[in-house]
C-alpha cells in the first residue's frame, strides 16, 4: 500500500523557498481546528490542544487505513493562526494577549464520519482533556503571500516583515496570520526548523 503524501500533491501550499516571497491562492479546506490565548509557552491548554489534535488525526489516518478502500496518508502538519485584538501586543512581544487557532489539514479520504468516530475512539481510550472544544471547519482562505522561514520561532520577525512588504507593494493584508509547522521541533535542532509564514491579502 503506497502512502499518499499530501504536502507534495499540494507542493505549492505546503512548499516555498527562503529566497522568495510568493502569491498563493489557497482553496476552501476542511481542518480539525481548537482555539485559545495566551503565551503557548506558558499554557497547559495549547499542550492539550495540539495532543488532541494530533491523537484524533492519527486515529481517523488508522481507520481510513483499516477501511475502504484502505488507503495510507501521512498526517498533515500543525498550523496556527494568530492574532491579538491589541494589535501592539506582537510588537511588544506580549504573548498573553495572543489569541490563536490550532489546525490540522483532514484530507478528502478522512471524510466527516471518519474524523467524528476518530473522536469518539479517542475520547474512549484516553479522555484528553480539549477533545469536547476540537471542531470541524471548512477553513477559506484565498489570496495569500507566503515564504518559508529557517530558524527558531522568536527569530520571524524579519521574514514577517518581508511577506507584509510583498502585500503591501500589490494591496493590503487581510484576515489571520498563519504559520505552517513542518519541523518536529521535539527533535529538530531550532536553527532547522522550518515554518511557512502566510498572510491572506486583499
Amino acid at each position: 500500500m503506497d502512502k499518499v503524501d499530501y504536502k507534495k500533491l499540494w507542493k505549492h501550499l505546503y512548499q516555498s523557498s527562503v529566497k522568495a516571497v510568493v502569491e498563493v491562492d489557497v482553496p476552501p479546506l476542511r481542518y480539525l481546528m481548537i482555539d485559545g490565548e495566551g503565551d503557548p509557552n506558558m499554557s497547559a491548554w495549547y499542550a492539550q490542544a495540539v495532543e488532541a489534535l494530533f491523537s484524533v488525526s492519527y486515529t481517523a489516518k488508522f481507520m481510513v487505513k483499516r477501511g475502504p478502500p484502505g488507503m495510507d496518508y501521512a498526517v498533515m502538519p500543525l498550523e496556527g493562526l494568530w492574532w491579538s485584538n491589541d494589535l501592539s501586543a506582537f510588537e511588544r512581544n506580549d504573548r498573553t494577549q495572543w489569541r490563536w487557532t490550532m489546525m490540522i489539514l483532514q484530507p478528502d479520504a478522512a471524510r466527516d464520519d471518519v474524523v467524528n468516530a476518530a473522536l469518539v475512539e479517542v475520547k474512549r481510550k484516553k479522555g484528553l482533556p480539549a477533545l469536547d472544544a476540537l471542531r470541524l471547519s471548512t477553513f477559506a482562505e484565498g489570496r495569500c503571500a507566503h515564504t518559508l522561514h529557517v530558524g527558531p520561532f522568536n527569530e520571524e520577525g524579519p521574514t514577517i516583515a518581508r511577506v507584509h512588504e510583498f502585500i503591501q507593494e500589490r494591496g493590503t493584508l487581510a484576515g489571520k496570520h498563519h504559520e505552517i509547522y513542518l519541523s518536529d521541533i521535539r527533535r529538530a535542532d531550532p536553527v532547522r526548523w522550518k515554518t511557512i509564514i502566510r498572510q491572506p491579502m486583499a
